[in-house]
């Protein structure tokens, strides 16, 4: 109205005020009804609840909260045959109107403010709904996720086994590497791995994780056991994390990867593009992170184990091979979540890949045939009644040979090509050519153990190079010969010569 006394146009004076020109209109006139919109007090129809709710389902509802409008409508089914029978919707806006009037309160989220430099957090993920595949195999498998509270900056590990301290301390140590420098406070949740959860302990931290705490100036906190959202600055970006890798995978048609790093490639490119955009936060946060101390805590366990009289060394519950010439000796063994490491006088001399076995038992056996052909070969027909036989066998396509050979010749004479063929394709490092090559004899029944030697030249005896002689000249005799040492005569005979002397009768040497 002020708009409009002061000379402005109905629409210009509207505009001011954020109404239509038609409500201008009105209100000018004085046709305006400004309580048009309250709500009526009085039914349209009459109460389909008419009788129960009153009487019985909301005493119900009072004393337990917690029941459901479908619960309430299969209530009144049981009890009032055919009397409520599209009801279902009136239950279900009545229960709302009621718990938002007389039921509990909802938990309040209240917005914090990080510190920059102050915390990072930690946890493990599982990606769900694909199925990851390392070379035709599913890869069983969870994701380290690490986290700055302030600047959304963030790492991501794979990691074979559970939530383990060995994960979780080789994850942190390279989060740390990865972002150059270290918070002041790491959370987490309750994780096994750091926290001492069954029981009443006065300390409630694993001697490990609070070595690590130390080692990197670090004060460990955790959230209230089930109550994830207190952990919320890394929940929430498992999700967006887990959706973004997954995205990656539709984009790039396939679950199927070469190998583990061919994988975590994948993985580093989808974090790479989370931390574009805080860039600049980071930025800002990094100077105010502790620096790296100069090495790093063991991000393994240390075992000691003997290599027994077969070439054999177990770490929990699973039968490792190892090259024959560590029989007999002692090994300080690096347990790392994917694999473990053999030293012998500070020198690693075997890395293996790590297995888990599933089942009741939980054993299994890691066997490599590389480990032990030497000895295999010099005992050809142990192979037949070698317990490990079977994972002699590189891969199901020689498993099938030797099934093959097994129908087409003599079991000794079966064994004998089996391991020859191993024992070419481990000191050639040909295995696949090897295997080809059985494949096609087999096929024309023209396989021999000549034939696989003379095929894979270098196997069998080596040739000898030739060798050239030079004569050198007879004259040097003579020199030898005209010697004057050779020319003074000898003072005492019977001492140069020791030969006894011939007898009476003797005959001459040469006489017929």
């Amino acid at each position: 109205m002020q708009a409009r006394k002061m000379g402005s146009t109905q629409a210009q004076a509207s505009a001011l005020a954020g109404i239509s020109e038609r409500s201008g209109q009105r209100i000018e006139s004085g046709a305006h009804q400004p309580d048009r919109g309250d709500q009526r007090d009085w039914r349209t129809r009459c109460d389909p609840l008419d009788g129960v709710w009153e009487s019985e389902l909301e005493p119900m509802l009072r004393n337990e909260p917690r029941l459901q409008p479908t619960t309430l409508y299969e209530y009144l089914q049981e009890q009032y045959p055919g009397q409520y029978p599209k009801v279902l919707r009136t239950l279900q806006r009545r229960v709302s109107e009621w718990k938002r009037h007389h039921g509990e309160s909802p938990e309040v989220m209240f917005e914090l403010r990080h510190e920059p430099g102050l915390m990072g957090l930690s946890d493990f993920t599982e990606l769900k709904g694909v199925s990851i595949t390392i070379d035709g195999e599913p890869y069983p498998h969870l994701i380290y996720h690490y986290r700055l509270a302030y600047s959304g900056w963030q790492y991501a590990q794979i990691i074979e086994g559970g939530e383990s301290f060995i994960a979780l301390s080789e994850g942190l140590q390279n989060a740390f590497e990865a972002c150059g420098g270290v918070p002041r406070q790491h959370r987490t949740d309750s994780l096994s791995a750091a926290y001492r959860n069954a029981g009443s302990h006065h300390q409630q931290l694993t001697q490990l994780y609070e070595h690590l705490c130390e080692h990197y100036r670090l004060e460990p906190t955790r959230n209230n056991r089930g109550i994830a959202h207190e952990n919320g600055s890394i929940e929430s970006p498992h999700g967006h994390l887990k959706n973004r890798l997954t995205q990656q995978l539709y984009l790039r048609g396939s679950f199927e990867f070469a190998d583990v790093a061919d994988y975590q490639a994948c993985i580093d490119g989808v974090v790479a593009k989370l931390n574009g955009p805080c860039a600049d936060k980071y930025d800002q946060e990094r100077p105010h992170l502790q620096a790296l101390p100069r090495y790093r805590v063991a991000d393994y366990e240390v075992l000691s184990v003997r290599v027994s009289s077969r070439s054999t060394i177990t770490v929990r519950r699973i039968l490792y091979t190892v090259p024959s010439r560590l029989v007999g000796r002692q090994l300080e063994i690096h347990l790392y979540h994917n694999r473990l490491r053999g030293y012998l006088d500070q020198k690693c001399v075997v890395e293996l890949s790590r297995i888990r076995a599933t089942g009741v038992l939980r054993r299994g056996r890691c066997i490599n045939y590389r480990h032990v052909i030497e000895a295999l070969h010099h005992k050809p027909r142990a192979f037949i009644h070698c317990t490990w036989q079977v994972e002699l066998l590189p891969n199901d396509l020689y498993r099938a040979l030797w099934s093959q050979m097994k129908q087409d010749f003599e079991l000794e004479k079966a064994a004998l090509l089996m391991v020859e063929a191993l024992y070419i394709a481990a000191t050639q490092d040909k295995e696949t050519a090897v295997a080809n090559y059985l494949e096609d004899q087999l096929t024309g029944g023209t396989l021999s153990l000549n034939g696989l030697r003379h095929h894979f030249n270098g196997v069998g005896k080596t040739a000898t190079p030739p060798v050239t002689y030079h004569q050198h000249p007879l004259d040097d005799y003579d020199q030898l010969l005209n010697h004057p040492y050779l020319n003074q005569p000898v003072s005492n005979p019977k001492s140069a010569s020791q030969e006894p002397p011939v007898g009476p009768h003797a005959d001459p040497m040469g006489n017929p």
